[in-house]
């Protein structure tokens, strides 16, 4: 008998393996995923401007990669004795002005060197919603708590969210033509919106990805257009559809939630090849956090000298693993 609904996933035609370059960039939870290919040892860059909900302020961030515009002094401001930058997280915030511009500006270097070799881009979105300053009638990714009167707050339409994610993908081709799309709606509900209000930020996400979707070379399949979606919140609120699978605010996955997704995306979107290699990076993941009764005993050394050559032999074949 079967006692819940299992969501259908089709596998990928451009599986991602231990030579592919993955790039994730978006709310929360593409770092939780993000945090599974570090573990993995996959070669991966997560979020080089923090956490960004939203699909407008990624569409921005990409642009600022992709033309190399780089910060100015126009760009930050100083708040609460930090300066910040309303485009990115307040993670990057500094209480040097200069500092911020500085580390802003390699990150669009970095990131921009990167995104050309990279074979893979996953973006997770997690809201519509989106702050405009009204002194400057811009987006921001980031309210840095600055007074909530100093901004307004409205819901991004479906048309204006299909449009960015156009841009975003055609910025990033112009770039990289041959960079493979991963498209996610993160499961994490934003509560602080309001039930119905979430539940509607994110049915219009869901509408305008699957609109780039159908659109994008609807005679192929969606993987044949390096375009696809992974269906994280479906499988969090069907699969999973328990509150023993959240964290103790009820709206985050926990680690069980987080390690089932997981297991769906790398049985689906990573290449068989390479599974065999994640066991044992996994085995000398686990070994590394063993703690010794007796450090200094023969059978612990032994246990050290045989892990040592564990390492060798898979750093031997994947120069890039580094533990």
């Amino acid at each position: 008998m079967q006692f819940r609904t299992q969501i259908p996933i089709s596998k990928t035609n451009s599986p991602i393996d231990y030579n592919s370059k993955i790039i994730s960039i978006g709310s929360c939870f593409a770092e939780n995923m993000a945090e599974k290919f570090d573990y993995f040892k996959f070669q991966n860059q997560t979020n080089p401007f923090g956490i960004i909900f939203n699909p407008v302020s990624i569409e921005k961030i990409i642009s600022r990669i992709i033309k190399e515009e780089f910060y100015t002094e126009k760009d930050v401001f100083f708040y609460n004795e930090r300066w910040h930058s309303y485009e990115v997280h307040s993670d990057l915030s500094n209480s040097d002005r200069q500092e911020l511009l500085e580390t802003l500006n390699k990150a669009i270097s970095e990131t921009s060197k990167y995104l050309k070799e990279a074979t893979h881009i996953i973006i997770t979105y997690g809201t519509s919603w989106i702050y405009r300053n009204i002194e400057s009638d811009e987006f921001v990714a980031n309210c840095h708590k600055v007074p909530q009167k100093q901004f307004t707050k409205q819901l991004l339409s479906v048309n204006v969210i299909e449009q960015s994610i156009q841009n975003t993908v055609d910025f990033i081709k112009t770039l990289n033509p041959k960079i493979n799309f991963i498209f996610t709606v993160s499961p994490v509900r934003h509560i602080k919106d309001g039930f119905a209000e979430n539940q509607l930020s994110k049915s219009h996400l869901f509408a305008a990805v699957h609109s780039i979707l159908n659109d994008c070379h609807p005679e192929q399949s969606r993987s044949l257009s390096g375009i696809e979606y992974f269906p994280s919140y479906e499988i969090m609120m069907d699969e999973l559809r328990d509150y023993r699978f959240y964290t103790e605010d009820m709206l985050h996955p926990n680690q069980v939630a987080i390690d089932y997704i997981w297991q769906k995306f790398s049985e689906n979107y990573i290449s068989e090849n390479s599974i065999s290699t994640m066991q044992e990076v996994s085995e000398i993941q686990k070994s590394l956090r063993h703690r010794s009764f007796n450090p200094e005993s023969e059978q612990h050394q032994k246990f050290l000298a045989k892990l040592q050559q564990k390492i060798n032999a898979i750093q031997e074949k994947w120069k890039h693993i580094k533990f």
